[in-house]
């Protein structure tokens, strides 16, 4: 009888995890992103939380809680109870944030569920088009003329476009006035005022500003050229070699979350950005889209998080 019994208890174990998954979701998903409304990471979050929410049958709440590199809504999902219904959607500034703040509210490790990867792209480098600044290197050469004379901005401490900054001024050798905002709009709209004189601004936040003649691209910062700008140099093809950043948009849920809701969240966003409208749309964008398993993911965050901290030390950028 107890063999029955503990055969029973396997059998019930093993099924936990999936059953964890039957019937969710079955109310609302809160889904926080981490940067404003019109930044990249809002583009492709939203973009996937409404295929989601038709795939679902549920409402899928897209929520800005932006600020401090992302670290603001990053706080409060990782304080989420761990149902799967308070989801995160961030930048690759998630596995930026450890090496740049020295008292962060949650462990990165410890305190999320890596789920799935959603999107990379490249950062575009762009200037006012009244701007002097034709080409990669005028703006490389006026800043080693006159040091700190430039202000360039960038989405905040820790973002991912702070970080694309801090590995283009090092491989170009100057000296800059580093700006930081609250995300990507405040900096477009600071240098369509011209307050700010160049700035890496996410591709897909970028094209509608550069497709409407407010500002010129002079380099992305991939390692080839994107599709949606053909035109548009790659910074190594601009003279400036080693300043690679891709950005890139995951979504992560607070540490706990039932394997098979974990799974079915996965398998379910995988299968959304496989559907053409929903692929097309991010490709319009200028963003590839990506396709890992939690697994997969999770070891991919780790050495990202890795190779972070050897730039951020690289870089001699402090923790603050």
């Amino acid at each position: 009888m107890k063999k029955i019994i503990s055969i029973a208890s396997m059998v019930l174990a093993a099924a936990a995890p999936q059953a964890g998954a039957q019937g969710y979701p079955n109310k609302p998903v809160h889904l926080i992103i981490s940067f404003s409304p019109g930044s990249s990471t809002d583009i492709v979050g939203r973009v996937v939380a409404q295929k989601l929410a038709e795939m679902w049958g549920q409402p899928v709440l897209a929520e800005n809680r932006a600020g401090a590199g992302g670290s603001i809504g990053t706080a409060f999902v990782a304080k989420a109870p761990a149902d799967g219904y308070t989801l995160l959607v961030d930048s690759n500034a998630h596995t930026v944030t450890p090496s740049i703040y020295a008292k962060l509210p949650y462990d990165v490790d410890k305190d999320f569920t890596d789920i799935v990867p959603l999107a990379v792209q490249p950062n575009v480098l762009i200037v006012n088009t009244g701007s002097p600044y034709k080409t990669l290197m005028d703006l490389v050469n006026a800043a080693k003329a006159k040091p700190g004379a430039i202000n360039w901005g960038h989405a905040g401490v820790g973002s991912g476009t702070h970080l694309n900054t801090e590995k283009f001024v090092d491989a170009a050798k100057i000296n800059v006035t580093q700006v930081p905002f609250k995300g990507t709009p405040e900096v477009i709209q600071a240098m369509l005022s011209q307050s700010v004189d160049a700035y890496w601004a996410p591709i897909s936040a970028a094209i509608p500003h550069i497709k409407g003649g407010r500002v010129r691209p002079l380099a992305v910062s991939t390692a080839k050229r994107n599709g949606q700008l053909p035109d548009v140099p790659t910074t190594g093809e601009a003279g400036v070699k080693g300043a690679d950043a891709p950005l890139w948009f995951a979504v992560w849920g607070p540490a706990g979350i039932p394997a098979g809701i974990v799974n079915k969240i996965s398998a379910d966003t995988r299968k959304a950005l496989k559907d053409p409208a929903v692929r097309d749309r991010l490709v319009g964008l200028g963003n590839d889209t990506m396709d890992m398993s939690p697994e997969e993911f999770k070891i991919f965050v780790r050495s990202e998080v890795r190779e972070y901290a050897r730039v951020v030390k690289a870089a001699g950028i402090q923790p603050q």
